[in-house]
């Protein structure tokens, strides 16, 4: 008998809002790890599904000395090696024939001329007019000299779009002057900074959950719910970025961007409509609203020695590049409130850091505890508190802790939940974030990207809890790797009469 293979119904409607015009983009850095990893592989599955413009094409530049088949070979072996789709000729065929490599070094104006004669030449033969995507995947440092080439030299014809990634500053003020440069060249609107969390479905399905849903969006406030946990815990290392890291710490490599955007998320307003700006808008206010958090709700970490997954790992200070003396923290722990409204009085516990004991992305609420259960003396273990948990990372989902009767005699109540699987409901693969990011840019739309006024928001929160550290020296490294961080960390929350989950 002959296997029918059905529709999934839950796909249905989830077509691309509306095609992306023909246009060209620019990698700065083509020849750098997240051109392999993520830029490339991305562009792939968006064209394994048909949702790149037909006319297209892609330069890579950088100063590495190369040609196109250089690059067409290169790239090929990279989506091969990380991308999520089957590797097919007839797909990659297409991408490659729109490729062009360009050598340059910003320090020289030949690169500059080189990169437009290209753009000129995809113009004429792929059918990009002038519309141009520049991808700033390079260190900050060469920001000023790209932002500056490519703006005194825009097309006179079509649009162009900037996309910036991370780290978008230093501090507030190194924040403010890189804004500053970019909209000397661009306008606030062809900007896109990118925080690849914002990308995540489950992320997204944040805004889904409450505002898609008529039975939460009443109970989201201070009255209903005792509090809120946010945790970004990586079992890994810094992965050879020691000179990276030395100088940005969790505080900046996590805290500033992706933590406080998913704070953001889960406490902000509806707004009036889901246009990037009335999105962001909201968001904005509620990084307004927050409560700078005294020395005693932050805690901060570094680890030192320990386990993971049963391999003995270094601590930081003996990773290489690191100093034997270094007070780079490696883990975040805070205690934030939202001044506002709905959120007065509610805590926000949040934690990240690197080398914890399992590697996790959730966004936990917790419900307050039911006002007068008739059924507590009979209770064979204590039943826990109503908590909604997004999975955003690895197992992406939602789920619901309800206490349920046990079967057999008696009134006996335990703790069950309600779980939705992304890759059982819509049994599909879930997009890389890149693949949403990218294409989200080529049709102007700005919704997951940060603006400039949340990017300096979100620094002055940091630089505030950053100057009250200059004044203490903890004892590092203070937490075994593969654990869940400091002692101090779980006393922060403890102090409340409350823990961080374990589960």
């Amino acid at each position: 008998m002959a296997i029918v293979e059905q529709e999934n119904p839950l796909l249905e409607g989830l077509a691309l809002r509306r095609t992306p015009d023909p246009c060209a983009m620019v990698i700065f850095g083509a020849s750098g790890d997240l051109a392999h990893r993520k830029i490339f592989p991305a562009l792939y599955s968006l064209l394994y599904r048909r949702l790149l413009p037909e006319h297209f094409g892609v330069i890579g530049v950088a100063r590495t000395e190369g040609d196109d088949d250089q690059f067409r070979e290169d790239m090929k072996e990279a989506v091969k090696k990380y991308g999520r789709d089957e590797f097919r000729d007839d797909v990659w065929e297409k991408l490659a024939e729109g490729m062009r490599w360009v050598t340059a070094d910003f320090a020289d104006e030949g690169g500059e001329d080189r990169i437009i004669e290209a753009l000129n030449e995809l113009d004429e033969t792929r059918g990009t007019r002038g519309n141009r995507v520049y991808y700033l995947a390079v260190p900050p440092s060469a920001f000023e000299m790209i932002v500056e080439a490519m703006g005194k030299r825009r097309s006179t014809e079509g649009w162009t779009r900037l996309i910036v990634e991370k780290p978008f500053g230093y501090d507030l003020h190194s924040a403010r002057e890189l804004n500053a440069l970019l909209t000397r060249y661009f306008e606030e609107r062809e900007i896109f900074r990118i925080d690849h969390y914002l990308g995540k479905e489950t992320v997204q399905n944040v805004l889904a959950l409450r505002f898609a849903n008529g039975i939460f969006e009443p109970i989201w406030n201070r009255q209903f719910i005792d509090h809120v946990q946010i945790t970004v815990a990586e079992t890994i290392g810094i992965e050879g970025r020691a000179a990276y890291y030395e100088k940005a710490g969790a505080i900046r490599d996590i805290f500033q961007n992706h933590l406080l955007q998913l704070l953001a998320l889960t406490a902000m307003e509806p707004p009036i409509d889901f246009t990037a700006d009335s999105v962001r808008n909201e968001k904005v206010k509620v990084l307004k609203a927050m409560h700078t958090p005294g020395p005693k709700s932050v805690v901060r970490g570094q680890y030192g020695r320990g386990f993971i997954e049963g391999v003995e790992v270094s601590g930081y200070r003996e990773e290489p590049g690191v100093a034997p003396d270094s007070m780079t923290e490696t883990f975040v722990a805070a205690k934030l409130y939202v001044d506002s409204w709905r959120w007065a009085d509610t805590p926000f516990y949040v934690r990240m850091g690197k080398r914890l004991a399992r590697r996790e992305t959730t966004i936990a609420i917790q419900f307050k505890a039911a006002p007068h259960p008739p059924f507590e003396e009979t209770q064979e273990e204590g039943l826990r508190p109503n908590v909604l948990l997004v999975h955003v990372q690895p197992d992406e989902g939602v789920s619901l802790a309800i206490g349920a009767k046990m079967p057999g005699q008696g009134m006996r109540i335990r703790t069950v939940h309600m779980d939705f699987l992304y890759g059982g409901a819509f049994r599909t693969g879930m997009p890389e974030a890149y693949e949403r990011l990218i294409l989200d840019c080529l049709v102007g739309d700005q919704t997951l990207f940060t603006r400039a006024d949340e990017i300096e928001e979100q620094w002055l929160l940091v630089d505030t809890i950053v100057a009250a550290w200059q004044r203490d020296r903890p004892a590092f490294p203070n937490y075994a790797a593969g654990t869940w961080g400091p002692p101090s960390s779980d006393a922060l929350i403890r102090r409340d009469g409350r823990e961080w989950r374990r589960t």
